[in-house]
């Protein structure tokens, strides 16, 4: 099976690592631990934006430190499944700033949520504000993280 990946050389993975672990770097610190020129590797980390391999370079904020230390994820079963209740779900959970996550997902529910709250003394309230009232929502299933073992993982290239 062909992927996006077969276009890219070794220098371009090596980037793209590169950039995943650290996307403070300088061009002349990546030019080096590539072994290329600082323009040439400036072309290449420029291309890699164009062409969508890299969507944004972000700070990864300490959650505890921004009142965000609890993670929860809550299965959620719509009452019924069709594409209109999917669309009013997607525009509706797209709004919640507490919802890191949101996937349609195939088997016993319809969507996997992954959110951040301060802690669980205030779950009550973020279910009942946020989830509850999200249009289609029947039924929920919580599962509340007790530590993070591989949070914010690079994806493999």
């Amino acid at each position: 099976m062909k992927s996006e990946l077969d276009g890219l050389d070794g220098i371009d993975r090596n980037l793209l690592r590169l950039l995943q672990e650290d996307g403070r770097r300088t061009t002349l610190e990546l030019a080096t631990r590539v072994g290329l020129s600082p323009t040439g590797t400036s072309q290449r980390v420029k291309r890699l934006f164009r062409e969508g391999y890299v969507k944004a370079v972000r700070a990864i904020l300490d959650p505890q430190k921004i009142g965000r230390g609890t993670v929860v994820f809550i299965q959620v079963r719509l009452d019924h499944t069709a594409p209109h209740v999917f669309d009013r779900f997607s525009e509706a959970v797209a709004k919640a700033p507490e919802v890191l996550e949101c996937h349609m997902v195939i088997g016993g529910f319809d969507y996997l949520v992954k959110a951040r709250i301060a802690d669980m003394s205030l779950f009550q309230d973020f279910l009942e504000r946020v989830i509850l009232p999200l249009p289609g929502v029947r039924e929920t299933h919580t599962y509340a993280a007790v530590a993070d073992v591989k949070p914010d993982a690079l994806l493999p290239v």
